[in-house]
């Protein structure tokens, strides 16, 4: 049984960004050798991390979808986490994470319709001060 699986890696940025699809491509054989496929590498780049990470401020992201068995993801994830070079990394079943967009969006849309439902409170219109003047 396979699944479509969302992996994101944050990895050191003292590393050249032009060797991380490479280096990346090396970790996925692991999927590719279990029969799993890779669906799309999208690599960042260099981005500010929200607090250090190793005593380092930045880290080079990279977002990898592909489809695979849960042994091969285990492994795959395994192996990231022996690699110095990489600092964190985030394995997401795609169809849990479609999900959680599906229900943040339709708590969304029941806000905005019970907004739009409830009374508004429109000020009341005062009298024109020019009209009385007369």
């Amino acid at each position: 049984m396979t699944n479509q699986y969302e992996l994101m890696v944050i990895l050191d940025p003292e590393i050249d960004e032009r060797t991380v699809a490479p280096s990346l491509d090396k970790f996925l054989n692991v999927i590719r050798n279990d029969g799993g496929s890779i669906d799309k590498v999208d690599v960042w780049g260099r981005r500010r991390l929200a607090y250090e990470i190793n005593k380092k401020a930045e880290g080079i992201y990279a977002v990898v979808n592909f489809t695979a068995s849960p042994a091969a993801t285990t492994e795959l994830d395994r192996q990231l986490s022996l690699s110095e070079a990489v600092m964190r990394t985030k394995v997401l079943r795609a169809e849990e994470g479609f999900a959680q967009v599906a229900a943040a969006k339709k708590a969304s849309d029941e806000k905005a319709a019970r907004k739009a439902a409830a009374p508004s409170k429109a000020p009341e219109a005062k009298p024109d001060a020019t009209a009385t003047a007369e």
